[in-house]
């Protein structure tokens, strides 16, 4: 068996270890939520998060099967995190929006299918959560329409909630 048919079958094993991985991962999140009765909007944050972390591990199994040398790998991913770093500095409403997003998660009393009213001087939204996200949140409106409002503006104003007992 040469080389390059050995890589091959070292990443389909990747690749099946990741579906794996994230099929049981959803399984113990989705557990996890239930039994401990959190909201489901924290759960898929969680698998999101999970996904990721997963996602970049294969990746990086799989460059390394392929040859990449790890020092040639720490540098492209330190040059990579440097320029998002800078990216993200020069842009601070995405900065803001990300930062917002992590405040949303633990701290905002507003979470997934709630029904909310934002405030706002000149125009009322009302709408039921359909997603928070990393730089938005998702109302869908009774009309069907959704409006995507940017986290860090959303932390911002008066919300007011429908409390369903």
């Amino acid at each position: 068996m040469d080389t390059t048919q050995l890589k091959i079958i070292e990443t389909v094993i990747v690749v099946a270890a990741f579906a794996l991985t994230l099929f049981v991962s959803t399984k113990l999140v989705n557990k996890t939520v239930s039994k401990n009765l959190l909201k489901k909007a924290r759960g898929k944050i969680i698998k999101k998060v999970i996904n990721l972390i997963n996602l970049l591990v294969c990746l990086i199994l799989i460059l390394i099967i392929w040859g990449v040398d790890q020092s040639e790998l720490a540098v492209f991913i330190g040059s990579l995190l440097t320029v998002l770093g800078i990216a993200l500095f020069a842009q601070w409403s995405i900065l803001s929006n990300i930062t917002s997003s992590v405040i949303i998660f633990f701290n905002h009393p507003i979470k997934l299918d709630d029904t909310i009213s934002i405030i706002d001087k000149d125009y009322e939204t009302e709408g039921r959560v359909s997603d928070i996200g990393i730089f938005f949140v998702i109302l869908k409106t009774k009309e069907g329409e959704q409006i995507t409002i940017p986290s860090n503006v959303f932390i911002q104003k008066m919300i007011k909630r429908k409390i369903n007992d």
